[in-house]
């Protein structure tokens, strides 16, 4: 199949890679859409992105269908693999179908398709500078495993978790979808949609490129500890939403995440990117989330450390040791061990080259007293550069902190780190 060439989707190598190369593939369902309906409507961009979110049944109940969501397609018909269809889910052979659909409705300068649930959030900037480091005239399968050690045990770990999300090139489409018939029938039994098209792809000789910033949250409760160390990537999507605590306390979900895109508009590079910092006057140790949180330690710790995440959350199964496919601190039982936790408030402009982000105690102070206590600060001002941050083969950023001592407030000030810098 030869490319359609379009002059309003330029497929120039010249140009570089941005959202109008990039086109969406929805799982929906009318019976869920009601719910999931404003998990999709935060990231997407009416008019400027491409693709669709798929149906079960036509939505009449949801008409007229409002411009704010993506255009909706019915599924095809799919009960012509009904002698293949031995999968524990009913709906996996239609949700794989929707690469074919997607990419015969949508394939005029096309470089990347990304299929995803309709409780998946995208951060599509980041997901455009992600792909664009990629060659999308190549064959490629870029997405991430689960955090859950039993999920990828039981299903692949050369897998990309479909509610996360994963992109495929236009090429590895195009070939996936000339084979899909063949291939959907080569795998009755599959657990789900994502499982099947991960062995299509392995059947074409290609295999999974990992992206840390996908995100399946394979995990339960609170997730805070997840967030607060996010890798040194950028934030591409968040998953599961609805089986989790809300992100931020004393909000609910949809504040939660409402909250969470007012920083990602301000600066979505940044966001979640993780910085460690010392004020040694005091021996406060500060790990930032950009625009999420700042722990604060009353005690040196080094960055090795900081970069485990806090085990605040539980596992999604038990049933496979080790839990996780990562590293996890266990918080200890002493509070005054615990960090002092301030949370994403505001975000402003302080000037020209530097935006400014504050955030608030939101667990309380422990009894301890001294030199050291943290207790009296209740806000800490970040101010970060207004450049845009490429945490992609690049330092964490450093920063300096200035507390003033009798006050209740803590600056923080982003930078780049000294050619030799080592902290602490």
């Amino acid at each position: 199949m030869s490319r359609p060439k379009d002059p309003k989707f330029s497929d120039s190598p010249s140009i570089p890679t941005n959202l109008s190369h990039v086109v969406f593939g929805i799982a929906g369902s009318a019976k869920t859409w009601r719910n999931r309906r404003w998990y999709v409507e935060t990231w997407w961009r009416p008019n400027i992105t491409r693709g669709y979110i798929f149906m079960d049944i036509f939505p009449r109940k949801f008409l007229p269908w409002p411009p704010s969501s993506p255009p909706f397609r019915i599924y095809q018909d799919t009960s012509r693999y009904k002698k293949y269809d031995k999968h524990p889910i009913p709906q996996a052979i239609r949700m794989t179908h929707i690469i074919l659909e997607t990419f015969k409705a949508e394939n005029k300068g096309v470089r990347w398709y990304v299929l995803a649930d309709d409780d998946t959030v995208f951060f599509i900037n980041n997901l455009v500078d992600v792909l664009a480091k990629y060659d999308h005239n190549k064959y490629f399968y870029i997405g991430m495993n689960s955090e859950s050690h039993a999920s990828n045990v039981y299903h692949s770990f050369n897998m990309a978790f479909g509610g996360a999300g994963y992109a495929l090139s236009f090429p590895l489409a195009e070939a996936l979808v000339n084979n899909l018939d063949m291939c959907i029938k080569r795998y009755p039994t599959l657990y789900g949609s994502d499982h099947i098209l991960q062995s299509c792809v392995a059947d074409l000789g290609v295999s999974l490129t990992p992206e840390k910033g996908f995100h399946q949250v394979d995990v339960h409760g609170d997730i805070s500890g997840l967030l607060s160390a996010h890798p040194q990537s950028p934030l591409v999507s968040l998953h599961h939403l609805d089986y989790i605590n809300p992100i931020f306390p004393y909000m609910n979900q949809y504040k939660s995440l409402s909250h969470l895109m007012e920083a990602a508009k301000t600066d979505e590079s940044r966001l979640l990117q993780q910085s460690i910092c010392y004020h040694k006057p005091k021996n406060w140790s500060f790990s930032l989330s950009w625009g999420y949180s700042v722990q604060l330690y009353e005690s040196i710790f080094l960055p090795s450390m900081r970069q485990r995440p806090l085990q605040t959350f539980t596992p999604w199964s038990k049933s496979v040791w080790p839990l996780f496919l990562f590293n996890t601190r266990i918080p200890s039982r002493n509070p005054c061990e615990a960090p002092n936790i301030f949370f994403f408030d505001s975000v402003a402009n302080k000037s020209r080259d530097y935006f400014v982000t504050s955030y608030i105690r939101r667990r309380p102070p422990c009894s301890s007293m001294g030199n050291h206590s943290a207790n009296n600060v209740s806000k800490i001002y970040v101010l970060s550069p207004s450049w845009k941050h490429d945490p992609i083969g690049s330092r964490r950023e450093c920063c300096d902190v200035m507390h003033i001592t009798g006050t209740n407030t803590t600056e923080i000030k982003l930078r780049s780190c000294l050619e030799d810098e080592i902290v602490p």
